[in-house]
């Protein structure tokens, strides 16, 4: 999906992958190469810049605060340390409602477990969220998906080969 979004998208994208240390990092890399995006590893105090992805530390927690100047930036975490998933969609998702970032559409893609659905669930009630699921038929695992889905809280969901294009629609981007 990331290598289907334009490089000059007013938007960046922060990326959870239930992976561990050592194997996001080339994830990005990978990533960076087959896109129009930039695409990293997320660093700690990171600014969040329109353009970027940027994809959660291997088992580490990636979050979202402001700055003292009003800026969204990246804070890299070992904590929470009870959650079963490091990275988690949840703490990141949970994090996004606490620093009341507006704008924000969700993609909760194939995976194992239901890690998402409790921040899908905050992200829609306190900040109107959208919410984007991938499809059954286009799930190699249906798991984090279903799950989402089951919460009452999902927008659209939309086959993988459809989603940049969805969210790029949802955007204003493309018509």
């Amino acid at each position: 999906m990331i290598p289907l979004i334009p490089e000059d998208v007013p938007a960046a994208f922060l990326i959870v992958q239930h992976m561990p240390s050592g194997f996001t990092k080339s994830l990005a890399e990978r990533l960076n190469n087959l896109s129009m995006l930039t695409v990293k590893e997320a660093e700690d105090n990171e600014i969040i810049r329109p353009g970027f992805a940027y994809v959660a530390p291997g088992s580490y927690h990636m979050m979202v605060k402001k700055n003292e100047h009003g800026e969204l930036k990246i804070k890299i975490s070992s904590e929470p340390s009870d959650k079963r998933y490091k990275p988690s969609v949840d703490v990141l998702l949970n994090s996004l409602t606490e620093t009341q970032v507006s704008n924000v559409i969700c993609v909760i893609m194939t995976g194992m477990g239901s890690d998402g659905s409790k921040g899908i669930v905050n992200l829609k009630r306190k900040s109107n969220g959208y919410i984007i699921a991938q499809d059954e038929k286009t799930s190699v695992v249906y798991g984090m998906p279903k799950a989402a889905v089951k919460t009452g809280m999902v927008d659209a969901i939309v086959p993988l080969n459809e989603i940049a294009d969805h969210i790029l629609k949802t955007m204003g981007v493309y018509k």
